[in-house]
């Protein structure tokens, strides 16, 4: 296995260096922090925005995949090409993220061709996010029931959705949901500054003057945007938004084109190898609210809550349904030894805590910068070539890390296909 450096990203709604998950792995890894900043992201990939290198060389890591693709395992290479499918990363939030979605495949495509500035690669960007600590997060649109009492009991909201709403207030959205749903939020998103202003100021007020009880979870959320982003049209937004709290340990997916934005904890997340984000509320950056109101699905209904399959000893599986990815948390007890299995494509692994003595075995063993027993402590970052075989020693302090890989359903697909099975009876 190779030891890997990573990118720690300072962006404005990460958690400050005392507090942030991303910063202490950094610093543990031997990153150079900045006490005065916020950090948001560790990047563990090959993305142009934010490529990982070799520690023992200091090559690019898709450079040294494209020249070692052994490491990447038959299976990889046939189905993504000469590089890695998924950009996993540790993310600790402060402030709450842009209301967002990620285009799919032919969107990301047209998108990158027209405006390459703005949507870096034609990729598309499916992504699971697995709580580290309490976690909250605006993900899908509530039930068509649950906007139309939304829009009832909150007239300030009806009022920015213009014509739309009164199909909401008296009934007839029954008729044709998924299309009022439509017609309401792209009125919402587009609504005129002062008109949306004046109704989120009112609505603020209304709700702070609500001495009798203490707001619900739902007005709490619209005070605390707006404390962070004033007067933006993506506080009123987050009424069309299911409210998700997680626990550690609990993980949920999300599809390309679905609505959603992360509004506070820490976490792990995988994704399909993109970058592409389209961005509509919440946010001081670019805006593209056209595109996101046309692209969306438009589907409801809360999001499914994963919380992991136990496939081996101390180790626990997250698998979305998409084929670039799936998360492995390891867990094990001090002084235990667990073996990690090998796999047929490329891992990356992250130690959040404890030390361990790891060892690994496999057919990239004799490259350059290859470890094959040592010390993996907090920080460390390691891509496993496919096919290698690896196990943990804990130390008394325990070991956990996770481990990102290709799904399962890659593989099991390649050793059904006819290829593979004519190789199987000449075997």
């Amino acid at each position: 296995m190779f030891r890997i450096k990573c990118q720690a990203k300072d962006y404005a709604w990460g958690l400050p260096a005392g507090e942030s998950e991303v910063a202490g792995l950094a610093e543990a890894a031997g990153e150079h922090i900045d006490g005065f900043k916020p950090y948001a992201e560790l990047w563990m990939g090959t993305h142009p925005s934010g490529p990982s290198t070799v520690a023992a060389t200091g090559a690019n890591l898709r450079d040294w995949l494209q020249a070692n693709s052994q490491a990447l395992g038959e299976p990889v290479i046939a189905k993504f090409g000469t590089d890695l499918p998924y950009l996993f990363k540790v993310l600790s939030v402060r402030t709450a993220l842009s209301i967002q979605s990620h285009p799919d495949k032919q969107l990301a495509e047209r998108l990158h061709s027209e405006r390459p500035d703005i949507y870096k690669d034609p990729n598309h960007k499916p992504e699971m996010a697995l709580a580290l600590t309490p976690f909250q997060a605006l993900c899908g649109f509530v039930s068509h029931e649950e906007l139309a009492a939304s829009m009832a009991s909150t007239p300030e909201l009806a009022t920015c959705c213009g014509p739309s709403a009164k199909r909401w207030l008296d009934g007839s959205w029954t008729e044709n949901p998924q299309q009022c749903l439509r017609d309401a939020f792209t009125a919402l998103m587009t609504c005129p500054q002062e008109k949306f202003r004046e109704a989120l100021a009112a609505l603020v007020a209304r709700i702070r003057s609500q001495d009798a009880a203490p707001p619900s979870e739902r007005d709490q959320l619209v005070l605390r945007l707006d404390e962070q982003y004033p007067g933006d049209v993506g506080v009123l937004s987050s009424y069309f938004l299911n409210v998700v709290t997680l626990k550690p340990g609990e993980c949920i997916y999300l599809p390309a084109n679905e609505p959603h934005a992360y509004v506070t904890g820490q976490l792990v997340e995988c994704m399909a190898t993109s970058d592409n984000v389209i961005r509509a509320g919440l946010t001081p950056k670019l805006r593209d609210t056209e595109v996101l109101c046309a692209s969306l699905t438009y589907g409801t209904g809360s999001p499914v809550v994963l919380r992991g399959d136990p496939v081996a000893p101390c180790r626990t599986l997250y698998r979305p349904p998409f084929e670039e990815f799936q998360i492995e948390r390891v867990d094990i007890p001090p002084l235990t030894e667990a073996d990690l299995g090998a796999n047929p494509g490329p891992r990356i692994m992250v130690v959040l805590m404890g030390l361990a003595q790891v060892r690994a075995s496999g057919p990239c063993g004799e490259l350059p910068g290859a470890e094959s027993d040592g010390e993996a402590g907090r920080g460390a970052v390691y891509l496993i070539p496919a096919d290698t075989t690896v196990s943990a020693m804990a130390s008394q302090q325990g070991f956990v890390a996770y481990v990102a890989s290709c799904n399962d359903v890659v593989f099991a697909a390649a050793a059904a296909s006819p290829a593979a099975q004519m190789q199987t009876a000449a075997a």
